[in-house]
Order: C-alpha cells, then structure tokens, then sequence
C-alpha cells in the first residue's frame, strides 16, 4: 500500500467522523440546527418585546427543533394567550409549549 492510499484513507475515515460528530440526534442539535433555533429565539423574543400588551422581561423563550417553549411568570391569562400567539406567528415556529404562569 503506497503512501498516497494510506493518506487518501485516513483523510477519508477522519472526514467521515467529523460529520458524523455534526449530525443531529433526537436530544441533540447539528450546528445547522442550533443556528436555526437561535434565529428562531431572537425572532420570537423581538416579537414579543414589540408587543405593547407584554412585558418581554417576564418571559422567556428556548427552541429545540423549531419548538419553541416560553416560561416565566405574567400577570394575567391574557398575557399567555397573547404571548403563544404572537410565538406561533414568528417564521420557522413548528410548535408552542406553554409553560408560563400567572403570578
């Protein structure tokens, strides 16, 4: 085996690896993903701070996989249901868990 093999096949088992190490599981991200679900956050908290009837500081916002999960304490029923649809009309939402409370 000449040294051009060995290197073309090493640089291939290499290669394969660090893709594998990039693709997405069922509890994990690939950076493609992460990317998308950061985007996704910033949009659904600029969207909810934009709203005057909501105080964007009571809620928080994560995404895993396009769904998007808001929490914290508001002051009203209103507030949730105003705050889940103003997430649900944010591009690249597939879903909305409500976990917020009223304080």
């Amino acid at each position: 085996m000449n040294r051009f093999t060995r290197t073309s096949i090493l640089f291939a088992a290499v290669s394969l690896a660090a893709l594998a190490g990039c693709a997405s599981t069922q509890k994990h991200e690939s950076t493609g993903q992460y990317v998308d679900d950061t985007t996704i956050t910033t949009k659904v908290k600029a969207a909810i701070f934009n709203d005057p009837t909501l105080k964007s500081a009571e809620i928080n916002v994560e995404t895993f996989k396009g769904r998007v999960q808001l929490s914290g304490f508001v002051s009203s029923r209103e507030s949730i249901d105003r705050a889940v649809r103003v997430a649900q009309g944010v591009g690249g939402v597939s879903s909305v868990a409500n976990d917020m409370r009223v304080k």
